[in-house]
């Protein structure tokens, strides 16, 4: 019983989440109905309202199951670098091409922030620091980069990746923006590298 209980939760949070997924990517935030995300996962108003509070709850989970992706695939490049370095510039250019993609920039980068506030105070910025940390880190131990504070490194890097990616979004042209913002990140990190 507290099985099948168990499962329909999951079932029933899944289907608002795609449901919410679907309409904030096509339709914005704000033009988003209740109702009709109700309507389209075939729930009532009621279930959002216990499962996510409302609908702000359920832009973050939308925006949480988003970042968990885009993680799963930065860390697909990382594993397929031929060294640190590389990784870690690679995967920074990554994180900022995704800037480019409608569903990332439309969600995440604009409505998450309009209503859910400083993107850089998300809980799943936590991870993205120590992930950050911990690949500067592994760079000063093994000579690529200079000794720099690894603690504070990873936050001028996770504060530029974010910023580009927030110019990239709000850009009257987009693809130029994310190209200047990828030559001059990597014009920026080259820095830290140990010369020779």
């Amino acid at each position: 019983m507290a099985q099948k209980r168990a499962e329909m939760i999951v079932e029933t949070r899944s289907k608002l989440i795609k449901a919410a997924r679907e309409a904030f990517a096509m339709k914005g935030y704000a033009d988003s109905s209740m109702d009709e995300l109700t309507a389209e996962a075939g729930l009532t108003r009621g279930a959002l309202y216990h499962h996510f509070g409302g609908k702000k709850g359920l832009l973050e989970a939308v925006i949480a199951q988003i970042d968990g992706e885009m993680t799963a695939r930065l860390s697909d490049v990382i594993s397929g670098a031929s060294s640190n370095w590389e990784g870690f510039v690679e995967e920074s250019i990554a994180y900022i091409k995704m800037a480019l993609e409608p569903e990332i920039q439309r969600i995440v980068l604009l409505d998450g922030p309009a209503v859910l506030g400083d993107p850089s105070q998300w809980p799943s910025q936590s991870a993205c620091m120590q992930s950050t940390q911990h690949s500067i880190q592994r760079l000063i131990d093994e000579g690529t980069i200079r000794a720099v504070d690894a603690e504070a490194t990873g936050r001028l890097v996770m504060g530029a990746l974010l910023g580009a990616s927030l110019w990239i979004a709000n850009a009257d042209d987009p693809h130029s923006a994310s190209s200047k913002a990828i030559e001059s990140f990597v014009t920026l990190a080259s820095g830290l590298l140990i010369e020779g």
